[in-house]
């Protein structure tokens, strides 16, 4: 049993975790999973403070606090320090204690055992998992902000003393700024005038696609579903992007035009991640386990008229229910390898779900965690997620490997957290671009059936990258 000093406290009065991310958002290891869109799925905001434990996967190597392990892998050690740090949780909070962090793609390519031709685009970890001893969690349904310290890095009260203090003065600060008052309170009491009036910046953009190519693409993967090599599988281009803007002015344009449930901004000194997710991978609490998948996607309307045609569209496209059924069915399968008999059942089939730039239709799928199994059990049976893969799904990520122009590094993987009181709530990364040496990398990409039509397809791609490209000027 884990033993610690933590202390919570509920901050009055109630300040969103967005503005009090713009006090620590350029700390070392800086992390914040942000419900931007605040509905039944977007109902926490995490900021993660003080690291004390932060495990790297990077290809053969596995680092701890950036020393090289060579006695156990990194999936062992995770699972060894779960089980000799279980630390029992009856905040109401989702996170009190645990890790925030990420694995890749071609992490989950690799344990499942799927061989690569392809070059790397941008070379980041495979995983990592940061353990923070602070955290700043917002209810964002209930407005209610708390702050939490375990007293491993400090003493947990001189912890949160110190914060309410920075918060306290950051915002006092703001309040005196004069004129812009109005307008920084809007965007959270910032000490500096808001995005809306910067400049604009010029961005190119380069896809290792051209489109001919991707139909091609798309073409010969119809074609491994007409011989029945598979189903249905995810084809994705990748955009390298060139803008001087800011990861951070990235992140707050892109959560303010653009909201989502599963965002966040994630910073590793060399590159950053700056994610708008609609789409929720894997959440588990008191062994109930929950995923979501997307499958099926239609732009926003101009009009409300047209609005409403595109949503019912949709809403009654036997193309799009197929392919997302065909999901469904997997990870249903997916879940049965770990979760108790009988207890995976399909909650949700075909809802349709609206955010700022397009429709989506999603389903729900849940299952009880068996007694012996954790997380990383479960990260193990279900991870890659299938709607970014397809079925089956070993075949489908062979098929990926061998039509998509360069490994698809952390697109696709997932972002979010995991505690020691064996809980966990992970994304699946899209919508998401990743900044490195002066560039992003944008990964974009949809299901493909054998009704698939080509041009769409090559559209549907541009659609879901319009977000993050208006945010990168």
């Amino acid at each position: 049993m884990y033993k610690n000093q933590r202390r919570i406290k509920e901050l009055t009065p109630y300040i969103p975790a967005v503005d009090i991310f713009r006090i620590y958002e350029r700390e070392p290891g800086a992390a914040f999973l942000d419900s931007s869109l605040v509905n039944e799925l977007g109902h926490y905001s995490v900021i993660g403070r003080c690291p004390y434990l932060k495990l790297v996967k990077d290809g053969e190597s596995f680092t701890i606090n950036g020393r090289p392990e060579t006695e156990t892998t990194f999936e062992d050690y995770m699972r060894e320090y779960l089980n000799t740090h279980e630390d029992k949780n009856n905040s109401g909070l989702p996170i009190v204690s645990g890790a925030v962090g990420y694995f890749s793609y071609d992490y989950g390519r690799k344990q499942m055992g799927v061989p690569s031709g392809e070059k790397d685009l941008v070379t980041v970890p495979e995983a990592v998992l940061t353990f923070y001893d602070c955290f700043i969690i917002e209810d964002c349904q209930e407005k209610r902000t708390y702050l939490v310290s375990n007293g491993i890095s400090a003493d947990a009260a001189a912890e949160i003393g110190a914060m309410e203090k920075a918060i306290r003065e950051f915002t006092e600060a703001g309040k005196q700024e004069g004129s812009e008052t109005g307008k920084k309170k809007e965007s959270g009491n910032r000490m500096v005038t808001e995005n809306s009036h910067r400049e604009k910046f010029r961005i190119q953009v380069h896809p290792n696609f051209e489109k001919e190519e991707y139909k091609q693409a798309v073409d010969r993967m119809i074609r491994y579903i007409i011989e029945g090599d598979i189903y249905i599988a995810n084809m994705t281009q990748q955009l390298t992007i060139e803008s001087e803007k800011p990861p951070l002015d990235v992140f707050y344009d892109l959560r303010k035009n653009n909201p989502s449930p599963f965002g966040g901004y994630l910073d590793f000194g060399d590159y950053q991640i700056v994610c708008a997710s609609p789409e929720r991978f894997l959440k588990m609490k008191d062994r109930h386990v929950n995923t979501r998948p997307i499958k099926g996607t239609r732009k926003r309307g101009v009009t409300s008229e047209e609005d409403e045609m595109l949503r019912r569209e949709l809403q009654d496209s036997g193309k799009d229910k197929s392919e997302l059924l065909m999901i469904v069915d997997l990870e249903r399968n997916d879940l049965n390898r770990v979760c108790t008999p009988g207890s995976v059942k399909v909650t949700e089939l075909f809802t349709v779900e609206a955010y700022a730039t397009v429709f989506h239709l999603v389903s729900d799928i849940e299952g009880k965690l068996e007694e012996e199994k954790n997380v990383m059990d479960l990260l193990e049976a279900a991870f890659p997620g299938g709607s970014i893969t397809g079925a089956p799904k070993y075949r489908a990520m062979e098929i990926i490997d061998e039509l998509e122009h360069g490994k698809r590094n952390l697109y696709t993987g997932s972002i979010g957290y995991l505690t020691l009181d064996g809980s966990c709530d992970f994304n699946i990364v899209i919508r998401t671009a990743l900044h490195k040496d002066g560039k992003y990398h944008l990964g974009v990409g949809g299901g493909i059936t054998a009704e698939s039509d080509l041009d769409f397809e090559y559209e549907e791609t541009l659609q879901k990258a319009k977000a993050i490209l208006d945010a990168l000027q």
